[in-house]
């Protein structure tokens, strides 16, 4: 069925067959008994994984970027993930990087996406955040806007982080997109540690707060890795490996990330040590995708170009071949 789907989906611009995508998924939430028929079906094997003193049902998780606005929360729980991130948010709306700006590769399964933030603001997503009842993890993703210089991107962050954090279970710092221009310095020691010290401050004053993470991107090499991570084990509560790779002017996802980015987890792993949390995003396609990254190190793990792909019901499949239950 999805194969015909898709077929009709691809007939569109990539963006614009997402757009029609987020429409239908919009109407179909609204309905309570299709909710309930589409999570019965993606029911998936419950096998507990306890981090940062939250339960997850599954260890497949939603990237941020198929979520930007968090808009899709019901229906994205209901397919069996075990956990979701909405975002990439910044602290005021923005329109993004001219169109054309998500392209795909299909011989290669894969998509190129230079869409730069797009989205509706901090406000708007802490609204929908505060309204959605949580039966899984929701982590929202933290951007700067494209005009907040590099001497500002503290503050920015911690503003946006301010307006939504409280909504979420916890929060992920995007300093790796490849399509904000300068924001990938802030991975250099001297910057994250400033963004990390001013977030950190800020979620002491606030009740119920969860963890911070950072997401990183795969084309460090192995110096700014080294830094990257000691910053983190001292002044974040996990990680993210990988965000897109550096292709065409864009970012590269799917399929011809997935070998580099679990070579930066492996390595980030062999830097933090065993006890410090760690996901695991980049190619995944199959229950041995997940394997893999479990073996580089690790504790869960998100998709999304495989979703474009492979379906709606990939994150229930992949649960339940994890598990030995076979195929939903």
């Amino acid at each position: 069925m999805y194969s015909l789907i898709r077929r009709l989906l691809f007939l569109l611009d990539a963006e614009d067959a997402h757009d029609f995508t987020v429409a239908q998924i919009n109407r179909v939430q609204q309905i309570p008994i299709v909710l309930q028929a589409i999570a019965a079906i993606c029911r998936v094997p419950t096998r507990p994984r306890m981090l940062w003193g939250m339960e997850f049902r599954s260890p497949i998780g939603i990237a941020a970027g198929f979520d930007k606005n968090a808009v899709m929360m019901p229906f994205l729980a209901a397919l069996g993930f075990g956990f979701l991130e909405v975002g990439t948010v910044t602290l005021h709306p923005q329109a993004g990087n001219p169109k054309p700006r998500v392209f795909r590769d299909a011989t290669r399964h894969a998509l190129i996406n230079r869409l730069g933030f797009n989205n509706d603001g901090a406000e708007a997503v802490a609204e929908r955040l505060q309204s959605f009842r949580r039966r899984i993890p929701v982590f929202v993703n933290i951007g700067k806007n494209r005009d907040v210089p590099l001497e500002r991107a503290a503050d920015a962050f911690a503003q946006c982080y301010l307006r939504v954090a409280r909504w979420a279970d916890g929060c992920v710092l995007n300093v790796s997109s490849p399509n904000t221009p300068g924001l990938r310095e802030l991975q250099r020691a001297e910057h994250l540690e400033r963004v990390l010290t001013l977030v950190r401050t800020l979620r002491e004053e606030m009740p119920h707060s969860g963890p911070i993470l950072i997401k990183i991107a795969p084309d460090l090499d192995h110096m700014q890795i080294d830094e990257v991570c000691s910053v983190c084990t001292r002044l974040a509560d996990g990680m993210v490996c990988t965000n897109t790779t550096l292709t065409s002017d864009g970012g590269l996802s799917g399929r011809p990330l997935f070998d580099r980015s679990t070579e930066v987890l492996r390595e980030v792993r062999d830097r933090v040590g065993l006890n410090f949390p760690l996901i695991g995003v980049g190619g995944v396609f199959t229950a041995d995708d997940v394997r893999a990254k479990f073996a580089a190190g690790a504790d869960l793990v998100q998709l999304y170009t495989g979703m474009i792909y492979e379906g709606p019901f990939l994150p229930a499949r992949l649960a339940r071949e994890l598990a030995g239950r076979g195929k939903p």
